[in-house]
């Protein structure tokens, strides 16, 4: 079964939303490898608890890391199952990769603005081709890895909350 098929029986899911999932799970483990500096041996807790945080949570928790969870998203593989931790890991690896060198971008700042925009590139071009890609979405990691992005009813729905507050807060303003 392809990618295709299995992608007109499942929503899709927006970009912006794919976008705000990562940014969860990518500021949660930034701060926690933070504390230990900006170093090798960071950079190895990055990696770490990246693979846990998208490998074996999402292995474990039916398809969801905390920023799809907060978001109503899962992971599924072209059976339309939950990928097991091989195609996991190759598909979170690209990604943390990418990730990592955005965090050592991120902690060079603008004293180096060349060296921001190169180390922030690769990750760009992998979430890119989503953007390329109209009809599934699929990243270059999703590519590699055989997966998708769906959404589910499944989780904390975060961004309707929101939206609901938000929506709230502006008509208590107008009064």
């Amino acid at each position: 079964m392809s990618i295709d098929r299995i992608y007109t029986r499942f929503p899709k899911v927006p970009i912006e939303r794919r976008a705000a999932a990562f940014v969860i799970d990518f500021v949660g483990v930034w701060l926690v490898s933070s504390f230990v500096g900006p170093n090798f041996i960071g950079m190895l807790i990055f990696l770490l608890l990246w693979l846990v945080l998208r490998v074996v949570l999402v292995s474990s928790n039916q398809g969801q890391s905390l920023g799809r969870w907060a978001l109503d998203m899962k992971v599924l593989d072209a059976k339309g199952k939950i990928p097991g931790l091989a195609t996991l890991a190759k598909r979170e690896g690209i990604l943390g990769f990418c990730a990592l060198l955005a965090t050592i971008g991120l902690s060079i700042g603008l004293a180096n603005g060349i060296s921001l925009l190169l180390l922030i590139t690769p990750l760009a071009v992998d979430c890119g081709a989503a953007l390329g890609d109209t009809e599934a979405q699929q990243a270059f990691h999703d590519r590699i890895g055989k997966t998708i992005v769906v959404q589910t009813r499944r989780g904390f729905s975060l961004d309707i909350r929101l939206k609901k507050l938000f929506a709230d807060m502006t008509r208590r303003m107008k009064k």
